[in-house]
């Protein structure tokens, strides 16, 4: 599970992040919308304990992260929009690395397979990363974090830059690892995916969540206007959602 307590983040003057409240349970997608600066990074941010926050508090499986930072690790798996992988290793040596820091043994078949269950070609298993598109890098960090065997997942604009075939490749990944009961948290600019992948759906605007509602709530058309309209108010404004 992973949980925001009217969490805040100021640097200064600046407000990045407003008494955001938020829970993520097992076999949920929350899917953040919001323009540059909206917070959303600064959500992963806080929940990844790279930041800390200035009030409130964030929760990863009931463990509070600014005191328990090492342990909540272990049950979190985080993809940024570019993924840190080692150019010179394979793709089965970078999952065996990084799956080793879990002191997960390295089995090069059964590594192998979990692989290929992401959709990483046979022939690319063994090639260097150097020679990856983003989308297999993404795959790769699909695969870490079944290895890890996290509890929680943490996507920071993921689908960024992929084609839409690797989008929905991957929004497939993260439909399946829902199934398996996975909580995730995504900040994402896409309407659609987040429509189309998350269980819920969240819009942000100057450090604000403006909106939190089910995605089976919401038509795409309708998100694209509530999601338009949040964009154009004042945060202390709100919308009847009925009249979208």
């Amino acid at each position: 599970m992973l949980k925001a307590k009217n969490l805040t983040k100021k640097y200064g003057n600046y407000i990045a992040l407003e008494s955001l409240n938020l829970t993520v349970n097992s076999g949920e997608i929350f899917c953040l919308l919001g323009a540059n600066g909206a917070g959303k990074t600064t959500t992963i941010n806080l929940f990844m304990d790279f930041i800390h926050p200035t009030a409130g508090a964030v929760y990863i499986n009931d463990m509070e992260v600014s005191k328990h930072s090492s342990a909540t690790k272990t049950h979190v798996a985080y993809i940024p929009e570019n993924l840190n992988l080692y150019s010179d290793l394979t793709g089965l040596e970078n999952l065996q690395f990084f799956a080793g820091l879990s002191n997960k043994k390295p089995d090069n078949l059964m590594d192998t397979q979990l692989l290929q269950s992401v959709g990483l070609a046979y022939e690319a298993v063994n090639k260097r990363v150097s020679q990856y598109s983003k989308g297999m890098r993404q795959k790769v960090g699909i695969a870490i974090a079944k290895a890890k065997q996290a509890e929680n997942l943490l996507l920071d604009e993921p689908t960024s830059g992929l084609d839409p075939e690797a989008s929905n490749d991957f929004g497939r990944l993260l439909q399946n690892m829902r199934e398996n009961n996975v909580a995730i948290l995504m900040a994402t600019h896409d309407l659609f995916r987040a429509k189309e992948t998350g269980t819920h759906i969240g819009i942000m605007k100057a450090g604000v969540l403006i909106h939190s509602l089910r995605s089976d709530e919401i038509k795409l058309n309708e998100l694209e206007k509530l999601y338009l309209e949040t964009m154009k108010i004042n945060n202390n404004s709100s919308i009847d959602f009925s009249k979208t």
